[in-house]
């Protein structure tokens, strides 16, 4: 029996990203390339023929630019959107542009001369296009994954910090929130901390993002929270009214000096096919803070921070997971619910008041 493929139309001005791509998706079992548009106006042609599952879309093109066609798209006919572009320094406002426009996830486009980001990028991009399948919008039952196809290795956080024991856990009395998600979180995350008063524990998270975007998030974030919101950086503390947001391409663990915390920034392999990963921050919780942490797994695809949920659960922490109805993805959270990591499960909205009630 033959499995439905995602299909994607691949939209970008480069012939020569237009090949890799079709390259890298269609390298995937799941993923079928059903075409590829140069402009805009070339996919919106061939989006009358066929609907594409999910379109891959760069952001600066001629004719018109793929904000306008993302903005279209998303008002007459919504359909699942991976923004794959060169995230400078620059473009970063316009993903968060794209994010809020209604794009899925952003992803930076591959380093065509380094062999080992080529497949870092090859599985992000991949997954990327089936958390975006997988999204509400486009009105898909979640599809099985295949049995018995290769798949890259997968590691665990053991890779950047051991498992605490019962001995090597200390906790002391200050308290600290550790987030993570993946698709839809970055929506979720703003809806969280909007709802939350200036004088809140240390709030440590981990969004998956690729690099040089989450300083814009977090600095757009800042903007309109009464928490104070800034990209990580090493060693820096975290303390009351300040937020914290994993750099990406950079694991982020929670460390302790006395009765300060503060976040160490590192580098190292994918950690659940992601850099930074949830399963790393929540594991270094489990550690460090213990009981006085309380973790938050927001929506988002796949499975990291199942794991890690569920030692912090383990050490004595409090556990909550967002709920199938308001997840974008209901996958993350879900994974966590059936290995008993969860202590809560709440709607988006009622993530915040619990947190306020239960602090």
């Amino acid at each position: 029996m033959l499995m439905n493929k995602i299909r994607v139309l691949v939209v970008d001005d480069s012939a020569v990203v237009r090949q890799s791509l079709s390259s890298i998706l269609g390298s995937d079992p799941e993923i079928e390339v059903m075409g590829t548009a140069a402009d805009p106006i070339i996919a919106v042609k061939k989006i009358m023929k066929e609907i594409p599952d999910v379109i891959t879309l760069d952001i600066e093109m001629p004719r018109m630019d793929g904000l306008t066609f993302l903005r279209k798209i998303m008002s007459q006919h919504p359909i699942p959107v991976v923004v794959i572009s060169s995230l400078t320094s620059e473009g970063t406002e316009v993903a968060m542009k794209a994010l809020e426009y209604g794009a899925s996830e952003i992803i930076g486009k591959p380093a065509m001369n380094a062999a080992k980001f080529i497949n870092e990028s090859k599985i992000m991009i991949c997954d990327a296009v089936k958390a975006a399948a997988q999204a509400k919008l486009s009105r898909r039952k979640i599809k099985t994954p295949p049995q018995n196809i290769e798949v890259k290795p997968k590691y665990s956080a053991d890779v950047i910090l051991e498992k605490a024991s019962a001995s090597t856990r200390i906790t002391i009395t200050e308290k600290v929130v550790v987030l993570g998600a993946s698709t839809g979180g970055t929506e979720a995350i703003r809806v969280f901390l909007k709802n939350l008063p200036e004088k809140m524990p240390g709030i440590a998270i981990v969004q998956h993002m690729p690099e040089g975007f989450t300083r814009s998030f977090a600095n757009s974030l800042n903007n309109i929270c009464a928490l104070e919101v800034k990209e990580a950086e090493n060693g820096d503390k975290l303390y009351q009214g300040r937020v914290l947001i994993a750099p990406g391409n950079r694991h982020m663990l929670l460390k302790r000096v006395g009765k300060e915390y503060f976040v160490e920034v590192k580098e190292g392999p994918l950690v659940n096919r992601h850099r930074p990963s949830v399963d790393v921050l929540f594991r270094s919780a489990s550690r460090y803070a213990g009981k006085n942490a309380t973790g938050i797994l927001l929506t988002g695809m796949g499975n990291d921070g199942a794991k890690g949920l569920f030692e912090l659960k383990e050490s004595g922490a409090k556990t909550i997971a967002q709920d199938e109805q308001s997840s974008i993805v209901y996958g993350m959270p879900k994974e966590a619910a059936k290995i008993g990591a969860v202590e809560k499960v709440l709607s988006l909205d009622d993530i915040a008041p619990f947190l306020l009630k239960s602090l």
